[in-house]
Parts: C-alpha cells; structure tokens; sequence
C-alpha cells in the first residue's frame, strides 16, 4: 500500500461492492424545486439533488464489516451484548469512567447542558457550531467564542487554526469565576473550517483550566481526523499512530459529547462520556427520562455494533490517509481556479469564503445562501451556508453579520469518487464565472432558533 503513495493518484482503500442510482435533472427543473424551498437547500427532496454536500453527518458509506455487524445487533431493552461491545470499542479510544449513548449529538449537549447551563452561565469554546451553540443558549446560558486570530482570516495558511485562545481564554475564566461550569473544544473546528487543534494548544487549555478549577470537555465528532492533522502537521508527532494520539487528547479533557454519523461511520449515534461521578448519575437521570434506558440511549443494538465497528475502522491510516487527501483534492482545484477558501482545506469539507467571492453582496443579504443557491441551480450540488444565516440571529433578536461568510462542501466518507469531485469542481468554477451577477436574500420566515433548517427565502432584486 505505502509504495503507492509515491503516485498522485487518491488510491481509494477499498472496493465498491453496491451502488446507488443519481438521478439527473435539468436547470429549469432544478429552478422550480428552489421556489418550492423557499430557497433552502434543507426543504429540498434529496431525489431531486445530485451531489450532496449538505453534511458529512450520517451520510457516509458503511463498510461491509459495519453491515455485518448489524447481523449481531442484539436488541434486548437492557444489557445487551451489543452494549458492551459498543462501550468496549469507545472506551478503547476514549477511556472516560461513564459513557452514555445517544441517538445523536445533539441529544448529548442536551442532556449535557441541561445540568450544567441555565441563566448567569458561561460557556467558552474554540468556536461553537450552531447545536452546540443552541443548546447552550437555550438554557439562558452564553455561548462565547475564543478561537485564535488566525482563524479569523480565511487566507492564511496556519497548520492549526482551530486552536482556541489560551490567554483569553485566561482573562475569561478570571472575570467570570464561578460561572464558567466547562470549557468546550470543538476537534475539528466545524464552523472554523473544519481546522484542527493541537496537541500544545489542548495542553495550554488543560493547565489554564487546572489553574481555574474548571473541567473541559470535548466536542469530538470528528477526532480522526483531528488526530491525523497532529500527525501530519505538529512537530513530533509524524511516527505515532493515530489511536494513540486520539488516546492523548482524551486524557486531556475531563468529558465529551459525540455524534457517530461522523468519525463513527454510522448513519446515526453518538454518546455523552465523563469522569465525575455526580454529573454522570444527572445526566443518565435526563437520558432515561428523553432518549432510553442507559444501556441503549435512544439507539437499537444494530447501530451499536455499527459503531463499534466504526471506531475500529477509522483510526486507520489508510482511511485518513485517502479521507484527508480527497477533501485537500478539492480544495486545491478551487485555489487554482481563483474561488477562495480557507486555507488549507479542512478534514471533511471545503469552505468557500463566499464573502470572497462575492463582495458586492452585504453580509445581512447572505452571500453564502447566494452562492448555495446557485451552486444547486447550476449543477444540482447541494452545499451548506456557514455564516449570517446561521449565525447572525442573537438571542435578544438582533442580527449582526456572523465572522464569516462561508459555504461548507461537506463530503461523506467513502460515498464519492474522483469523478464526482472533478465535477463540483466543474460547477464551482461555472458559478464563480459569473458570481458578479448573483443577487442577496432576504428571509421571509424563521424559527426563533436553529433558524437557518427552516427558514424561507426570497432574492432580492438586481
């Protein structure tokens, strides 16, 4: 395997043993389901999208393993085998006291912040994805931001622009003692662009956090891939296997919350993993009472042992090797063509800087809804907005333009081959061609959280 690296072919380490049909459809149709949407790539039926970049989460392939572990799911209410074989598989890797699985991620920050949030509570993190962020606020909680100035500029190329701001991340803990209850890490940093984090950056995190009495916790959803990026990237780290680093950042943190549709190659699952005693007893009384009996969490003992194969399977360094690869694949043919993104190109997506590409349209008139629309109505390519749509509406109602303007390419694992990469990136360059005569949006309806799944939308006139 290692002697064909020497080639620039992207060498899928593995065979595709079923497929599933496309089905092709024109401009004018394409048109039609958009005004049906109310211009949300969300309300689209996914029969009628061609390449779906909406979201990496439970939208990968699994593996012929992972489907004949399914055969040994075993579905009785409590202490099934296949519980132990999934707390076996998580506790390999992630050797907290308590796990507690979930139907998803946002079932685990939840559970999570219902027993730790609520009013006067402040909850830092690297930078928060949109759950995370509502299920902080929805406590009455304030979800803030702490992520490093790199990370703030889409251009440049640092390694690690993840990273969260330790002397902030200081000054914070200082003024706001006694109201800070955990600090969050998200690995890797979703709406930063899918950027790693360190190992000396956890480290910092951890001794600032020893200093101050507070624990911290991960938001782990895609630590494959994180780990990859130490191995690749941090200096020392280049000859470790992956499970061990993955091991290291674990033993850093105090907690974690977990979605398997992402590096647990499920199509559903995730779990809630600490080490306090107190806050595990609190957080499974709030599991049995919203998502099922503590062996089970909400999820039946096939996705279980989906899960527990998938943890095997994607420490692998043929896997990351080909996964991180295929993602830079992309972004390196939208640099070429002139579209930026943020640099580099993070693990599971590509994030065009739509305020980049498209300057003439003022941030609270949406550019990356502007550019997803248009990406679905040229080449049927379904993508996900991440900037003001998501993030502008604040919890007194205000809205404010969001740090950035981005639209993610989120990738499935092992679902695309080359030749499906090639054409978006066919469609991005015939978009960017003429990204000066796209229009802004402006929003007809939306919830008063979590707007951007929901919302509706009408463009705006040229």
């Amino acid at each position: 395997m290692m002697r064909l690296m020497a080639f620039e072919t992207i060498f899928e380490p593995f065979r595709i043993h079923s497929v599933e049909p496309l089905r092709l459809t024109t401009r004018e149709e394409r048109r039609r389901h958009l005004v049906n949407a109310g211009y949300n790539l969300f309300a689209l039926h996914s029969d009628d999208v061609l390449i779906d970049l909406l979201t990496d989460s439970g939208t990968g392939a699994m593996s012929r393993d992972q489907w004949a572990a399914i055969q040994h799911g075993d579905e009785s209410y409590a202490g099934s085998p296949s519980w132990f074989r999934f707390l076996d598989a998580v506790q390999e890797l992630f050797p907290f006291r308590h796990i507690i699985p979930t139907h998803q991620g946002r079932a685990a920050e939840k559970i999570l912040f219902t027993a730790i949030g609520g009013p006067g509570k402040t909850v830092p993190n690297n930078t928060h994805f949109d759950t995370t962020r509502a299920n902080v606020e929805f406590t009455g909680a304030e979800a803030v931001d702490l992520l490093v100035a790199e990370g703030h500029d889409p251009a440049i190329p640092y390694p690690f622009k993840g990273n969260m701001d330790v002397d902030r991340l200081d000054d914070l803990l200082r003024r706001r003692e006694g109201s800070i209850p955990v600090v969050f890490v998200t690995v890797t940093n979703n709406s930063g662009g899918g950027q790693p984090v360190s190992l000396a950056n956890l480290r910092a995190i951890r001794q600032v956090c020893d200093r101050h009495g507070v624990p911290l916790f991960l938001d782990a959803c895609r630590f494959a891939e994180n780990a990859w990026f130490i191995r690749e990237r941090e200096p020392g780290q280049g000859d470790r296997e992956v499970r061990d680093i993955v091991r290291e950042m674990a033993a850093l943190a105090d907690g974690m919350t977990m979605s398997a549709k992402k590096d647990g190659l499920a199509n559903i699952g995730g779990w809630l993993a600490m080490n306090d005693d107190q806050l595990a007893a609190q957080c499974r009384n709030l599991l049995i009472l919203t998502e099922g009996f503590p062996t089970y969490g909400g999820l039946a003992g096939r996705d279980l042992e989906a899960i527990a194969q998938g943890l095997h399977e994607v420490v692998q360094h043929d896997y990351l090797r080909y996964r991180i690869r295929s993602t830079a694949y992309l972004g390196e043919a939208l640099t070429r063509g002139g579209i930026p993104i943020v640099q580099p190109p993070g693990g599971h997506a590509v994030y065009i800087d739509a305020r980049g590409l498209l300057p003439h349209i003022e941030p609270l008139r949406y550019p990356g809804q502007s550019l997803a629309v248009a990406l679905y109505e040229t080449g049927g390519i379904r993508s996900c907005e991440i900037g003001t749509v998501m993030f502008g509406r604040h919890p007194d109602g205000s809205e404010q333009p969001a740090e950035m303007d981005l639209v993610r390419l989120a990738i499935p694992r092992r679902t695309y081959t080359q030749s499906h990469i090639d054409y978006v990136i066919a469609v991005c360059g015939e978009v960017a061609a003429h990204a000066g005569a796209l229009t802004g949006y402006r929003i007809t309806e939306e919830a008063p959280a979590l707007r951007h799944f929901t919302a509706r939308f009408a463009p705006l006139a040229p």
